[in-house]
């Protein structure tokens, strides 16, 4: 990248300090992704100053979000559902090193990339997972076994509370990344979120610096265990949200 000390100021304003390793990582990163986008369609989001503000700053709000609490040494799981090219998981480990990443899609050859960034990057306790987030909300190996869910997928937040709530343990945080004009869109998912074990705990909206974008960040606490018929298969999260 030709624009790293943009970069690592933008991240200062954000708190985040960034090493000569990570720096190293995020350049890596943004070469394999700019290279394997000419072959397959992982972004339509390509020049630089964009990929640094809407992927790895943006993936890196989360910071600003009191309820994320990184601690060195503290055994802190995450899954980031709907992953895509890797945001906001792969930012989040670069940044997070210590905590423990998965990675979920539904497509094989996004997988296939994610794998070789891993092998690339030599990031450790990171693991990918080819699959549906409906299927393996009901696996006992995934179900409720994460501190914290992440999302920036694009389904609707009730579709998206059935997909990701189901993966968060007790007392632990399903944070949703969504754009600001989405007032309808969570008020229609308390519902949902409810149903699921949730609750809204905070709803913040934060500026990428030196942009005029906002990321709203819609932090839903779990309460109490999701009910065993949640989520639903056969793409009814999606057909017929609750």
């Amino acid at each position: 990248m030709e624009n790293l000390e943009y970069f690592c100021d933008e991240l200062k304003k954000i708190n985040i300090n960034i090493s000569e390793k990570q720096i190293e990582q995020f350049n890596m990163y943004y070469d394999m992704l700019i290279e394997w986008n000419k072959v397959m369609n992982l972004t339509a989001i390509v020049e630089e100053m964009d990929v640094i503000n809407k992927h790895f700053v943006d993936s890196l709000l989360i910071n600003c979000i009191k309820q994320f609490e990184y601690e060195e040494n503290k055994d802190i799981k995450l899954i980031d559902i709907g992953t895509g090219a890797g945001f906001p998981g792969i930012p989040i480990k670069i940044i997070y090193p210590e905590v423990k990443v998965t990675l979920l899609d539904s497509l094989n050859k996004r997988i296939n990339f994610l794998n070789e960034v891993i092998n690339k990057l030599d990031l450790s306790d990171i693991e990918t997972i080819h699959g549906r987030a409906e299927e393996l909300g009901r696996n006992a190996k995934y179900r409720e076994q994460y501190d914290y869910v992440v999302s920036r997928a694009v389904s609707n937040l009730s579709t998206l509370s059935e997909y990701c709530i189901p993966f968060v343990k007790k007392e632990g945080y399903f944070i949703s990344y969504k754009a600001q004009n989405s007032d309808d869109e969570v008020k229609n998912a308390n519902n949902a979120i409810e149903k699921l074990g949730g609750k809204v705990f905070d709803d913040k909206i934060v500026t990428i610096p030196s942009t005029d974008i906002d990321r709203r960040f819609v932090v839903i606490k779990k309460v109490k265990v999701t009910d065993k018929k949640y989520p639903r298969g056969q793409g009814k999260p999606v057909k017929n949200p609750l």
